[in-house]
């Protein structure tokens, strides 16, 4: 799951809303707002993030945070690290081997060294 994903799905369960019903009302297929939940399609496009800031009333900053969060949500990340140091290239791959066997406490020390925090653990 992404980012952008769990946060909609919180907003979704604060609604009250099926993913039919909303995928109905953003006239989209339910298994792609599925998909989109659970990190297995890309990031929405500009015009399914406004749609989807919409239909939970969105606006000002809950929005931008929104767009943050669908920016940092890919779910198939590439890292360049041409013309970067070695270090950077093992940095990159061994982040990459090893993502999956993360604990929530290494995950929190990381972002803790990259000044960021989970956006969409935070609460509504």
């Amino acid at each position: 799951m992404t980012p952008f994903g769990s946060r909609v799905r919180q907003l979704r369960a604060q609604k009250g809303a099926s993913l039919k019903q909303m995928a109905d009302e953003l006239e989209i297929s339910s298994a792609y707002l599925s998909a989109l939940e659970h990190g297995h399609k890309g990031v929405p496009s500009p015009m399914l993030l406004r749609q989807i800031c919409t239909y939970f009333g969105l606006i000002w900053d809950a929005a931008e945070e929104m767009e943050r969060l669908a920016a940092l949500s890919d779910p198939r990340v590439t890292v360049d690290t041409a013309g970067l140091t070695p270090d950077h290239t093992l940095v990159a791959n061994l982040l990459a081997r090893d993502i999956a066997r993360l604990t929530p406490a290494q995950l929190s020390a990381l972002l803790g060294l990259l000044d960021r925090e989970l956006p969409a653990l935070t609460p509504v």
